[in-house]
């Protein structure tokens, strides 16, 4: 847009301008189109780039996040996440209380599998182009969980074990992401893999997935001591084959 006195306008605007939370980058639609088939084929190309995986959900959850934002707001545990907007990284974990905890526990279980697959929860790329300051905070809480997931499921981080999160996670939040994971991540695997996975994993993280109830109304931070056996009850995740 230009000003009245024919110039000046672009400026003005951009510096009116103000991020809707730190990091933010205003796209258009053909902006999120373009990045969406930019980082589809990205994290075809190579499942572990996991920037591309992010900017891929971002610009694909426009239906999907507002479904799981209205699922916590009508849920009491999952209000009060939205309210808190507690975070899951190295700055928020008492790592060393965790690792104390007694075996079979969701926090002891946790670090063992952070610890197992050499992985950190501090990993998790910050929202970028999501333009709305609360959906921007259901994205990055469903990454912060998603080395939940994981535990939860009893799966690791090799190309199999992240399939099989993606059936359960599409089906839990229908981010097309997910969905493309799990469609598309089998094809890097050996014969007998998928065999295993067709034919035992994938039916069971269907069903887990539709069974359980919506994984992101879990105040997961004050569940620590919880058992993983008896949280997997509670949401109605069976237990893995």
């Amino acid at each position: 847009p230009r000003g009245r006195d024919g110039g000046g306008g672009e400026e003005e605007e951009m510096e009116g301008w103000h991020p809707l939370y730190p990091g933010h980058i205003p796209t258009s639609l053909l902006q999120k189109a373009l990045l969406a088939a930019g980082s589809a084929v990205m994290a075809l190309y190579d499942p572990y780039r996991h920037d591309m995986v992010a900017v891929l959900g971002e610009t694909t959850g426009c239906l999907a996040l507002p479904n799981l934002r209205d699922k916590m707001k009508n849920h009491p545990e999952g209000y009060r996440i939205l309210q808190e907007r507690p975070r899951i990284c190295l700055s928020t974990l008492d790592m060393a209380r965790l690792q104390g905890l007694p075996d079979g526990s969701l926090g002891r279980e946790y670090v063992r599998f952070l610890e197992d697959n050499k992985v950190s929860p501090d990993t998790r790329m910050p929202p970028k182009f999501v333009d709305d300051e609360e959906l921007a905070y259901v994205i990055q809480r469903y990454r912060e969980v998603h080395d939940l997931m994981h535990t939860l499921l009893g799966m690791p981080t090799n190309m199999l074990g992240e399939v099989v999160v993606k059936w359960f996670e599409a089906i839990q939040t229908g981010l097309p992401m997910c969905v493309l994971g799990a469609a598309f991540g089998p094809v890097r695997l050996s014969s007998r893999k998928l065999q295993v996975l067709a034919t035992e994993l994938v039916p069971w993280a269907i069903r887990s997935g539709l069974n359980a109830s919506c994984v992101l109304n879990v105040y997961y931070e004050q569940r620590w001591e919880q058992p993983v056996e008896s949280l997997r009850e509670e949401l109605g995740i069976f237990s893995p084959p």
